[in-house]
């Protein structure tokens, strides 16, 4: 199999780039033109929420990029037609990545300085907005993050966790031609890992990859050994996300140390599959990973020098000692969302309705969009032949 899928061959090499579009992202235009710009950039994985409208709007952007593989290719960019994993996420609990702010903008005073507007890395609230013709937060431009709760002067803003029941949600998303799927889990929780696994167990054998996404906690290693052993045996590859400071990339430098160090953390655990950090990862996760000897081909001195006594795991084909890969979400997204408000911007009138300019329509916008993407796709890559 890892012969036949160049995104399998990135794990096996430690170049696995993946784009987190957002688990309650809805937002389908911004998810098109950022699949699309990142595919043609070289990402070998794209991950979107279960939602057949968002996997659709994906699988469009999947298919345009193969039309554009010859130009991007000649432009230097790492996309040779070979389309990347989509993957969707799902969770088997209460989770930040599945919810949305929410707040009653008629009890907003009037001389408020709205500092939620400005600190929404989505730009996903509105006070009288004309394009909008709305105030308050647009729901499918939210994606969770819950920056805005604690600057509310007045606290009215709160949050609703979208939970649906693992055998409505599994026949929805996973007949939609979806290759791979992401779990959102956090310690505690088997009983409920294990009914949305049974609900996706008809499906599962026809993926090429299971990611399960867990933040850190008392008793995590215990309890994703006890996940391996409920998913085991499992023909597709397995990867173990490491989710060190959940929706935090686009903040600063420093969030990017508590995903090395979670991925570090289960890198010692020896699990069989793949460790790929995720949560606070930005443009300096890869130059962290590589001073610190995480990636395959940069220093042998393994997972020394973060203030404890972790040793690297042996060479093993199921239990790799290097981090495989990154996935890149807010940051990712935040890098972009110059772009993709000047296509938004870009929205014509056609008589009663407005049209939305897709990214490939703009030939200057696109490889900008394509260019910006690459800058933060090439950083894992640099040591992979495109």
């Amino acid at each position: 199999m890892t012969d036949l899928f160049a995104p399998l061959q990135s794990l096996k090499l430690g170049r696995w780039f993946k784009l987190i579009c957002g688990a309650s992202f809805q937002h389908l235009s911004a998810v098109r033109s950022l699949t699309l710009a990142y595919t043609l950039a070289g990402a070998d994985c794209i991950d979107v929420a279960a939602d057949p409208a968002v996997i659709a709007a994906a699988q469009a952007a999947l298919q345009v990029a193969k039309n554009l593989a010859r130009d991007a290719k000649g432009r230097g960019f790492g996309y040779k037609g070979n389309s990347p994993f989509l993957m969707v996420s799902l969770n088997d609990g209460e989770d930040p990545h599945f919810r949305k702010a929410e707040f009653n903008y008629t009890q907003c005073p009037t001389d408020c300085p709205r500092p939620c507007q400005r600190i929404c890395p989505a730009q996903a609230i509105a006070f009288n907005s004309i394009k909008e013709d709305f105030s308050g937060v647009i729901s499918e431009k939210c994606y969770g993050c819950g920056r805005c709760i604690p600057v509310c002067p007045y606290g009215i803003i709160y949050t609703k966790s979208y939970m649906s029941t693992p055998g409505a949600i599994a026949p929805l998303v996973m007949s939609t031609g979806v290759d791979a799927v992401e779990i959102h889990t956090k310690v505690g929780r088997l009983a409920e890992f294990e009914r949305l696994w049974q609900a996706i167990s008809p499906w599962v054998d026809g993926l090429k990859v299971v990611a399960i996404s867990c933040p850190d906690g008392e008793g995590m290693i215990d309890y994703l050994k006890a996940l391996y052993e409920l998913i085991t045996p499992l023909k597709s590859a397995l990867i173990w996300q490491t989710d060190g400071r959940p929706m935090s990339g686009d903040i600063g430098d420093g969030t990017t140390l508590a995903a090395v160090k979670l991925g570090q953390k289960v890198l010692a655990a020896k699990l069989p599959g793949y460790v790929q950090l995720a949560g606070g990862t930005n443009s300096y996760t890869v130059a962290k990973l590589k001073a610190m000897g995480l990636l395959q081909g940069w220093g042998d001195e393994g997972m020394g020098g973060w203030g404890d006594n972790a040793t690297p795991s042996p060479h093993h084909p199921t239990t790799p000692s290097h981090i495989a890969g990154v996935a890149y979400g807010s940051y990712a997204r935040v890098l972009l969302s110059p772009i993709l408000e000047q296509l938004e911007n870009k929205e014509v009138n056609n008589t009663n309705f407005k049209t939305t300019v897709h990214l490939e329509e703009d030939e200057k916008l696109l490889w900008q969009a394509v260019e910006l993407a690459h800058s933060l796709v090439s950083q894992i890559k640099s040591q992979q032949e495109y």
